[in-house]
């Protein structure tokens, strides 16, 4: 079981669990509408509770460090995207048109943020540096993942080009995560220090509201019947992919960081942030930007790559902190400074 622990997110446990009770009981007519209600509420809640827990001050300290957060810029939003682009369109020829558009898709999303700061921290990286490219990252891309979507899907000629992306549906985006985000920042200073001293409550309503949109996804998916599409060689494929793009991503912007002659602090920083893909934010945007019925196979290779990352993250880490000397790396004396500020995935 540690073993296990080590190497398994055991939130993505939870996330296949909500995949089989979707497949078993998927909620369907009343029940279904009532879902899709909560799921509305529930993501809101979520990038309310987002904007109240990070502090701006976080996000400006490290923005003066302008070359490292403009290479984390460009693999998120460059170097990931037209990675995607060559991937998804080989891919597409082999698997349902549903599942090349999710891996597209997932290269479009912003960095990580927990799991970003926490890999810099272990590997003796610069913690604040990844704070600031990690946050902005979540911050733009609320408004650029969305504009990029809708841009690229229809020059590939993908399924969900035509009226499963649409200029409304971004506006959407920006009312049901953007303005929500806004009103926390805007309500921070009378609980942020309530939601700082109670982790809790606030980690069960990240987690919980991810849960449910999963479940309601879908649970749409099966009442269509799109999962008779998928077998084992699509999720085979799916993770090949996966694996594809993540190791293309660090191995760039490891050459990147040290042909630039970034420190090995920065450089960790780099690598970390500039390979992460968000699955809170993803997921969330998957629901609004695209039809029910195909949410469930877009957001799959995002689920995938979510595990996969992690894993590869945490070995790569332990492989870092090897290299870093204990007590000398000045990035580290931040760590708690930060740890406190955020507690996104």
């Amino acid at each position: 079981m540690t073993l296990i622990r080590r190497f398994v997110d055991p939130y993505l446990l939870l996330l296949l669990g909500t995949v089989v009770l979707a497949a078993v009981l998927p909620a369907r007519g009343e029940g279904a509408r009532v879902a899709d209600t909560a799921v509305t509420v529930a993501v809101a809640l979520l990038f309310f509770l987002y904007g109240a827990r990070l502090a701006p001050a976080a996000i400006w300290a490290g923005l003066t460090h302008w070359r490292l957060q403009g290479l984390v810029f460009l693999s998120t939003f460059v170097l990931f995207p037209l990675l995607g682009l060559a991937v998804s369109g080989v891919a597409r020829a082999w698997v349902p048109g549903e599942i090349a558009v999710g891996i597209l898709f997932l290269t479009l999303l912003p960095s990580t943020v927990q799991s970003s700061i926490a890999f810099t921290g272990i590997a003796g990286g610069n913690v604040p540096a990844a704070l600031c490219a990690a946050s902005v990252s979540n911050l733009v891309g609320t408004v650029l993942t969305p504009l990029i979507v809708a841009l690229l899907l229809p020059l590939m000629g993908l399924p969900g080009a035509s009226g499963g992306v649409s200029w409304s549906a971004i506006e959407a985006i920006a009312a049901q995560i953007l303005l929500p985000f806004v009103a926390g920042q805007i309500a921070r200073p009378v609980i942020g220090g309530w939601i700082a001293r109670h982790k809790g409550p606030t980690t069960l309503v990240d987690r919980g509201s991810i849960l449910l949109v999963v479940y309601a996804a879908f649970s749409e998916g099966m009442v269509a019947g799109i999962w008779q599409a998928v077998g084992a060689g699509d999720l085979a494929l799916v993770l090949l992919c996966d694996g594809l793009l993540l190791a293309a991503v660090l191995g760039l912007t490891t050459w990147g960081a040290r042909a630039l002659r970034f420190s090995k602090a920065d450089e960790i920083a780099i690598v970390f942030c500039g390979s992460k893909k968000s699955m809170a934010s993803g997921i969330p945007m998957a629901t609004i930007l695209f039809a029910g019925s195909s949410v469930s196979l877009i957001v799959l290779p995002l689920m995938i790559f979510h595990q996969v990352q992690l894993f590869v993250c945490a070995v790569l880490a332990r492989r870092y902190a090897a290299q870093v000397s204990a007590g000398v790396d000045p990035a580290r004396a931040d760590e708690r400074v930060v740890a406190a500020a955020v507690d996104d995935r």
